[in-house]
């Protein structure tokens, strides 16, 4: 068959809302970069004036001739080896949310797929099409399915009050003041011109949904809303890190096991819990400066663009400043964690460390005969009001930027004992810190607990066990964990999501 009647045919098929859908997916905000192709040009006219001419005449004319474009240039185009191109990047995106939508072209080409993800160096757990999502368009992609069309209007309606933010701009005019977005697929079309518009001027990304937030928040909630919503739910929808679909994220374990007694156990556990986490997991045994110097350059590579989150779990002796590696060179534990969250792969993304050392020789102690034999180190132990805001001071957007960024913000560093302490041991199960920690964890995922939520019960269950210096003084002490956080956004954990286990329901 003629591939333009099969390119027609296929575009006929699919519904103006998958449409609309389809082009915000492929149209993505932040492609990776360095790529070969890739540059500053402004892309304006490719990813807003297709939607506002759609919202202005009521017509998918000009979406359905972005996705011919795109199906043609990916039919002619050739894979070249080693260079990653623009191309193999749009090519990964425009398969992903096909396969999400449930709207594959019977003839795509899947081997062309497959060659671009060699060039990526993608293993085979990281083929899954999900991993090639973006998770905070899809966060947006529930924000609009909330809405009713009144809703979207409404909000269309304050922006276009700004009249510093949309001064200038053409493809505001085009659509215009007043709006009928009730025709099926409108609605979509205005919200993700919306986004994609406050996207480029800056006023929002992946982590700050301020400027949207506020728009939403101006809506008649009985008008605007989809059944069983309402504008505080759809804000709070915002307001967590978007790590919403398979995988989680990316988890780092390194762990010594020279001279540490369970150490096994502590990598199995932290792979267990990250696999129930839906994690891709990566696990360096004894770790050398160089090991780490490796896995940072590692990680720089672009397919790690597309992990959602980051977590790394480091296992080994320490003091109060810094960590014994499996040679015995010690490295500032402060120099670790400053070097990773300014990998730009992760950058404006959660990025978690679980730091499992001593800090020191400290204990606090517990005296008197009643505590004597008691411990969990041995063997047997297993594990506001308008009136108010009123009074504020007026924040204005032109005192605000989201450009430049704090390398440790969205950085979470959780530390199994304070500072100058010990980090306690069971003889044979490793880190008592890293088996409770991952209990936790395993029983709270799905219950739709954050990250910070588990990490306080996990210093009040860790501070409740009794342990045991493991030396002939036998002293009775407890143990105090803690966390530091730059977080911007809550981070939910996710519920229990293997691959094969997950059944994928096309969106509508």
């Amino acid at each position: 068959m003629d591939e333009v009647i099969q390119v027609t045919q296929w575009l006929s098929s699919i519904t103006p809302r998958k449409k609309a859908k389809l082009f915000f997916f492929t149209t993505h905000a932040d492609a990776p970069s360095p790529m070969v192709g890739s540059n500053d040009v402004d892309t304006h006219e490719e990813t807003q004036l297709p939607l506002a001419t759609t919202v202005a005449l009521h017509n998918f004319k000009n979406i359905d001739e972005f996705l011919k474009k795109k199906v043609n240039t990916f039919s002619c185009y050739n894979v070249i080896e080693n260079e990653i191109t623009k191309t193999d990047y749009e090519y990964l995106r425009f398969y992903s949310a096909c396969k999400y939508l449930d709207v594959v072209p019977p003839f795509l080409d899947l081997e062309k797929i497959s060659a671009i993800q060699n060039k990526f160096e993608m293993t085979d757990e990281e083929r899954d099409y999900r991993l090639l999502l973006d998770s905070a368009d899809l966060v947006l992609e529930k924000v609009c399915d909330s809405l009713k069309p009144a809703g979207v209007s409404q909000m269309w309606t304050a922006l276009r009050k700004d009249r510093n933010l949309i001064r200038g701009v053409k493809t505001i005019d085009i659509i215009g003041f007043f709006v009928d977005p009730n025709p099926t697929g409108i609605k979509e079309c205005l919200f993700f011109f919306i986004v994609r518009f406050l996207q480029k001027a800056d006023k929002i990304n992946r982590v700050n949904t301020n400027r949207l937030e506020r728009l939403i928040a101006q809506c008649d909630e009985s008008s605007s809303c989809e059944e069983g919503k309402t504008i505080d739910f759809i804000i709070d929808s915002l307001r967590f890190y978007p790590t919403g679909l398979y995988p989680f994220g990316f988890c780092l374990i390194m762990c010594v096991i020279e001279g540490r007694d369970g150490a096994m156990q502590e990598i199995e556990k932290t792979m267990e819990i990250s696999r129930h986490l839906g994690m891709i997991t990566h696990t360096e045994k004894n770790p050398t400066k160089e090991t780490i110097e490796l896995v940072k350059k590692e990680l720089m590579k672009p397919k790690y663009q597309f992990y959602s989150s980051f977590t790394c779990w480091f296992m080994s002796h320490g003091d109060s400043n810094s960590m014994v590696l499996a040679d015995g060179e010690t490295i500032e534990r402060e120099w670790f964690l400053t070097s990773f969250p300014d990998i730009s792969t992760f950058q404006l993304k959660p990025k978690v460390f679980f730091m499992v050392s001593c800090r020191g020789a400290n204990k606090f102690s517990l005296k008197g005969d009643e505590f004597e034999g008691q411990s969990a180190t041995c063997d047997y132990y297993d594990i506001g009001s308008a009136l108010i805001r009123n009074r504020m001071l007026d924040i204005t957007d032109s005192v605000r930027d989201i450009s430049y960024v704090q390398p440790m913000m969205d950085t979470l560093v959780a530390y199994s004992t304070i500072l100058d302490h010990l980090s306690g041991r069971a003889n044979t199960h490793g880190s008592i810190y890293v088996d409770r920690a991952c209990v936790l964890m395993s029983e709270n995922i799905s219950r739709g607990r954050s990250l910070t939520e588990i990490l306080e019960h996990l210093s009040q269950d860790l501070h409740e066990i009794l342990q045991e210096t493991m030396d002939e003084d036998r002293i009775v002490y407890k143990q105090a964990c803690h966390y530091d956080s730059f977080f911007r956004k809550t981070l939910k954990l996710p519920y229990t999501r293997h691959p094969k286990e997950d059944v994928h329901s096309a969106p509508q």
